[in-house]
Formats: C-alpha cells, sequence, structure tokens
C-alpha cells in the first residue's frame, strides 16, 4: 500500500510550519517517526488553542 503524495505533502508543510524544518530533513524522518511529530504537534497546537 502506497500513502498518498497529498497527505505527505500536507505534513510536510505542517512540520515546516511549525518547526521550521526543510523539506529535505522531514522527508528524511521513517514515516512512523514523521507522523508521531505530527500528532504531537497537533496536540500541542490543541492545548495552546483551547487556552485562547
Amino acid at each position: 500500500m502506497t500513502y498518498a503524495a497529498d497527505r505527505i505533502e500536507e505534513e510536510v508543510a505542517y512540520l515546516a510550519y511549525h518547526f521550521h524544518w526543510g523539506m529535505n530533513d522531514i522527508l528524511d524522518l521513517e514515516h512512523a517517526d514523521r507522523r508521531a511529530y505530527v500528532a504531537r504537534t497537533a496536540t500541542l497546537v490543541e492545548r495552546a488553542e483551547a487556552g485562547r
């Protein structure tokens, strides 16, 4: 099974926006690691927005 290119682009954009990492650095992450960073970052963003 392949991972949709649009989903990868979304993950790259999300992590690049929040961490200011380059595309190659993000794409070099293992899939599971990249998904974990996305999930952790989303949790932090949600907490920050709830505190507003």
